[in-house]
């Protein structure tokens, strides 16, 4: 009985002193800073109003939006995203790398003030449109520091910023706020470029959603009926209002087309992050270009902290231009020398197939739209997604790396042991 005893009170011992440090942080505490609250007084807001968050991979932002006193929403803020991991598209299985993409609500319980990411949130992954598809996956996070693995990383100053904003808007009494998680924003010239992506029924789901947050400037109410988001509202002149803004924008999209606007698709190495951050790893590298530090010298920098897969991050989307449902040759963002420096590690080429997401089934009923008529040049109508085969750019050599990293599955994302990235620290001045 004595040694179960021992043991029991050495446990503890031990668990106390691996969750010291993070344990008796006050930094969930931390008050919003005087700039955002003279900012939130200037737009007629109060600290303790509700709150909904948007973010986009594609731009790599994170928006803060606040209610106030006419019961409307109206964005407070906008922070950049330091890292996201994956590709444009949703979350489908437990170790894809995908960050999520649809519609979530974040509730008290899911605020985590004792984060080995220094602060943060659970989305709310998988909600009921994931469950109906067989989505798998928990604990997709957003959180500070820069490593993702199918997280939102935005660095510890700006989550402990967002942090205490939605902390002090559950003070005022919300229960629960709204997280919308788009591939990119969602404007007519984004939609034509990316009309050929497999994922774009799905995406056009997720737009209807943000066509009734764009035109209420409300939180819209969020169903789950045949494998799709459903929308909607009481008031009649709002579902008017949101049609005819589908219309102006099926319109727009229609005239890019007709005017050239290429189908293309994004690749990333493994997810993406704000040039801003991207520029900062330059800077921190000591590098080998003088004109990019003399350009960079003027500018603050930040700590990122831990970087995952610094590497991928200098590799930059590559933009493969879809022709009647083929791939031309990709055009690359040639990355800096000394951002492929501040990771190297070669590239694996690889070809995965995308994954498919069941659209709902369309009324009989329903005339061909705009969106109709630009997909039938690829042969397929707008409620289908074409099946398309993922292709991966060939591997391009990079210097080598001091000392070898693993590259993490997903495990929790939230508690996973980051990568460093091997630039050197750098010190934050704003």
């Amino acid at each position: 009985m004595r040694k179960h005893v021992l043991a029991a009170a050495g446990l503890a011992l031990a668990l106390a002193a691996c969750d010291d440090q993070v344990s008796r942080s006050t930094r969930h505490l931390s008050p919003i800073p005087p700039q955002t609250l003279a900012l939130m007084g200037e737009k007629g807001m109060s600290r303790n109003d509700p709150i909904l968050v948007r973010a986009y991979k594609k731009e790599s932002e994170l928006e803060v939006w606040k209610r106030g006193q006419d019961g409307k929403y109206a964005h407070l803020k906008t922070y950049p995203i330091c890292r996201w991991s994956g590709q444009l598209g949703p979350k489908v299985k437990t170790g894809d790398r995908q960050a999520p993409e649809g519609f979530y609500t974040v509730t008290p319980g899911q605020m985590n003030p004792n984060s080995a990411y220094y602060l943060s949130f659970d989305t709310g992954y998988p909600n009921a449109y994931d469950r109906a598809h067989g989505r798998t996956g928990a604990h997709l996070m957003v959180h500070g520091t820069c490593s993702s693995a199918g997280c939102y990383a935005m660095t510890d100053e700006a989550i402990a910023e967002v942090y205490a904003i939605a902390r002090d808007a559950f003070s005022g009494g919300q229960r629960g706020f709204q997280f919308q998680a788009y591939p990119f924003r969602m404007t007519a010239e984004n939609l034509a470029k990316h009309r050929a992506d497999p994922h774009m029924a799905f995406w056009k789901n997720l737009k209807e959603g943000s066509d009734y947050f764009e035109v209420m400037k409300e939180e819209p109410k969020v169903a789950v009926a045949n494998q799709r988001y459903a929308f909607g509202s009481d008031d009649p002149t709002v579902v008017a209002a949101v049609e005819k803004k589908r219309a102006v924008d099926e319109q727009k999209v229609a005239d890019l087309v007709a005017k050239g606007t290429p189908a293309i698709r994004l690749v990333y190495e493994d997810g993406g992050g704000h040039a801003s951050f991207r520029e900062a790893m330059v800077a921190s590298t000591g590098g080998d270009d003088g004109s990019v530090f003399a350009v960079l010298a003027t500018r603050p920098r930040r700590n990122l902290g831990e970087v995952s897969r610094p590497e991928a991050l200098a590799m930059g989307p590559r933009e493969i231009v879809i022709d009647g449902g083929k791939a031309k040759p990709e055009k690359i963002e040639k990355p800096s020398t000394a951002l492929a420096y501040a990771g190297a590690k070669p590239a694996v080429a690889a070809t995965t197939a995308v994954p498919r997401t069941e659209p709902g089934p369309a009324k009989a009923s329903e005339s061909k739209s705009l969106y109709d008529r630009v997909f039938s040049f690829l042969g397929t109508s707008a409620g289908e997604e074409p099946v398309v085969e993922q292709q991966q750019p060939t591997a391009v050599p990079l210097p080598p790396r001091r000392g070898a990293e693993a590259r993490p599955g997903e495990r929790r994302a939230d508690l996973a042991t980051p990568i460093r990235t091997a630039a050197r620290p750098v010190s934050t001045t704003n």
